[in-house]
Formats: structure tokens, sequence, C-alpha cells
């Protein structure tokens, strides 16, 4: 992972989490309350070890991989389900598929104008997040 995506990033826009939580299943009362919320990204890296925190207040979310290396995640703190995922690099973007009981289910990571840009799919749905970098 570039140096540029390593640091700490704060939310500035989020599109679309709604359409993405509805197509995870999550709740209507969790949805209200994650909509509400500003997340905070940490992304460090150790070796050729990747980490990805999702911070709130309400919950968190880690994941941590090998690129090109297929894992067992559990999304415990997002839908709770448990699926296999592969993060690989498409050119400068950052993208996860994860297989599973949803289809088209993933994400990608870039950096753009010194943002960083998330996009998180599943079932068609897809939210678009925007972060800046705090540290």
């Amino acid at each position: 992972m570039p140096d540029s995506f390593c640091g700490t990033w704060d939310m500035v826009s989020n599109a679309n989490m709604e359409g993405y939580m509805v197509a995870l299943g999550i709740g209507d009362n969790t949805r209200k309350i994650a909509l509400k919320l500003k997340q905070k990204k940490v992304i460090e890296v150790q070796g050729d070890r990747y980490t990805i925190k999702t911070l709130t207040t309400f919950r968190k979310y880690i994941v941590s991989f090998k690129v090109g290396q297929t894992f067992e995640e559990s999304t415990k703190g997002l839908d709770s389900r448990r699926c296999k995922s592969l993060v690989e690099w498409e050119g400068s973007r950052l993208v996860c598929e994860q297989t599973g009981e949803k289809r088209n289910r993933g994400w990608a990571h870039w950096i753009d104008d010194d943002k960083l840009h998330l996009e998180l799919y599943c079932e068609g749905q897809v939210c678009k997040q925007v972060f800046k970098r705090i540290q």
C-alpha cells in the first residue's frame, strides 16, 4: 500500500449509505444510528500486513490482510456475516471482493486530490465515501 494511504482520515461525505445498509440486511434502528455518525479511518501497514480500522462512537470495524491472499473475514461490527475476502491492487485502487451470502459485495479505496475515496458495494447498491487526512 503506498504511504499516501497510511494515516488517519475523517469522513467528509457519505452518499447512499442507507441503500448499502439495506442491501446488507441491517435493521432500521441500527441504520438510523449509523447514518448520524461520522467515521474515522486509520490505515496502517506493518511489513506485508495491512490494517484498516473504521471507527465511530457507536462501533468499530477492523480488517487486517495481506494483498493477494484470500482470508476468512468476520464482518462483526457491520452486518455480522462471514465471508471469503481477497484484496488486490487494480492500478492505483486497493480492491476487495467478498464472497458469501451477499452477491457482488466488496469495496475499493483510492487516493484522488489528496482525499481518500471508498466505494462500498453490495447487491447493486454503491455507497461512496470521501475522507480527508487529519494525520
